[in-house]
């Protein structure tokens, strides 16, 4: 057997790395806890995202079809920027073949700003109020592509009479409804509040006075709780409805918590337009079976949108649009993984060289022999470089083998955690299985370091002279 085909043979390289014991550990330890760190917290990023996601994607879906100023304008002005005859679009898009395979859901929805009072208190904030389908919401909630540990929660407004509300429970608490609506971890005020220049019955506007004046004396009698709700009318007054608050329900996020009044899209409709006019809707909710189709859907929607109705205005806006914060989040996370990546890939690449460097400082004498035999200096290099990349195998696949067991761990001991600005704790999981991309790019991010990191020494060790190599001391 010559001289380079026994340098090559597989057990070699890894009898070299135990001739050292306590470095190797320490540099397979290395590849280990780097690994398992890169997997962990790209699991978590993975993780957040798609809890991100599904919680949108359920309660907005993943386009939105709109006028095309709506954006814009229209939280100012709903009547002006909605959409007439929206039944049409509706069939139009449910009767077309190519969508059918690739759409779950789509609902139209009214959406505006009013204030709600509660008479009784002499209390009334301004709210952000949701007119939505209740059958369809319960389809938009069951919506879990990622197979997340979210729970399902059932529209509140299901099977429900066309005058019941669902409030936030911060409105509850502003409102002073908590008592009605038996919350229990509903804070009360200690004592109420003195109105400066007047009484409390002075907050509340005028026309919501004016409105609601025939039915205070009812108020008062009640047991059950009821707001009273002003919006905006299409003509010049405002309409009012009287709504029974079924139940007051977190809506996860606190800003949100605090404005958000649910009804069904028939009442929404008649307070906003009135009986005389026509109902309209201010989006039509499109929720798909698969994200990885939204760019398709929303390509094939404008062109058959804008060869139906070519004279109407329309814009499909996906929930990245809708909801920049995703972006931000994403983006965020995005930047700190990357950080933490480049962090660990630094001392990985420091670990490895350091000892490859070491080896070949040990071995400098060997090398000169090997040399003499008739090794050439490419089998030298190449020696080294396969030594630190079966010493990154067992430590990625090391890091791996780790992640996989802790996140199964963590789904086990269900723990939960509350993110900033959300009034609910959500499932701390870390998505390390099925993320094939995660994996296979941080096992091979890791390889092609230490193969880097031991290139430079190796390249030294094979540039030795041999008559220096075997003279070294």
């Amino acid at each position: 057997m010559s001289a380079s085909s026994y340098l090559l043979r597989p057990t070699l390289e890894l009898r070299n790395l135990l001739r050292n014991k306590r470095r190797s550990l320490a540099t397979l330890l290395a590849l280990v806890f780097g690994m398992l760190a890169l997997l962990l917290f790209g699991g978590y990023v993975q993780s957040i995202k798609l809890g991100l996601e599904t919680n949108i994607v359920r309660t907005a879906g993943h386009l939105q079809i709109q006028h095309a100023d709506y954006l814009l304008f229209g939280r100012g002005s709903p009547q002006n920027y909605a959409l007439d005859d929206y039944q049409r679009i509706l069939e139009t898009l449910k009767n077309d073949e190519f969508l059918a395979r690739r759409i779950a859901v789509v609902s139209p929805t009214l959406t505006f700003n009013g204030i709600a009072g509660n008479y009784a208190k002499s209390l009334s904030k301004t709210v952000r109020v949701f007119g939505t389908v209740a059958e369809d919401q319960m389809r938009l909630r069951a919506w879990n592509e990622y197979g997340l540990p979210i729970r399902i929660r059932e529209p509140k407004l299901l099977g429900t009479p066309a005058d019941t509300a669902v409030i936030g429970v911060g409105v509850a608490r502003i409102l002073q409804l908590c008592e009605r609506l038996a919350l229990h971890d509903c804070p009360r005020p200690t004592q109420r509040p003195t109105v400066i220049g007047g009484s409390a019955a002075d907050e509340t506007p005028d026309d919501l006075k004016a409105l609601v004046a025939d039915i205070a004396p009812l108020q008062q009698a009640r047991t059950d709780a009821y707001i009273e709700l002003l919006s905006a009318a299409s003509g010049a007054l405002p309409n009012v409805a009287e709504l029974r608050v079924r139940e007051a329900e977190r809506q996860g996020v606190r800003s949100l918590d605090d404005v958000f009044v649910g009804m069904h899209l028939a009442a929404a409709q008649r307070l906003v337009f009135g009986r005389a006019s026509p109902p309209k809707i201010t989006s039509i909710v499109v929720q798909l079976i698969n994200s990885d189709d939204l760019e398709p859907v929303r390509t094939y929607i404008k062109m058959l949108l804008t060869k139906t109705f070519p004279s109407r205005p329309l814009a499909i806006n996906d929930f990245r649009l809708l909801y920049p914060n995703f972006t931000q989040t994403v983006t965020m996370f995005d930047t700190i993984f990357s950080f933490i990546s480049v962090l660990i890939g630094i001392i990985v690449m420091f670990m490895v060289g350091n000892t490859m460097s070491m080896a070949v400082v040990e071995r400098t004498v060997e090398i000169g022999t090997l040399r003499a035999l008739g090794v050439r200096r490419a089998g030298i290099q190449r020696s080294f470089v396969i030594e630190s990349s079966v010493l990154s195998l067992f430590g990625t696949l090391g890091g791996l083998v780790l992640a996989l067991l802790f996140s199964q761990v963590l789904e086990v001991l269900d723990l939960t955690w509350t993110p900033p600005g959300y009034v609910d704790p959500v499932p701390l999981s870390i998505r390390v299985w099925g993320e094939w991309k995660l994996m296979g790019g941080t096992l091979a991010g890791l390889l092609a370091i230490t193969v880097i990191s031991a290139w430079l020494p190796a390249r030294r060790a094979a540039n030795f002279e041999i008559v220096d190599a075997l003279r070294h001391v």
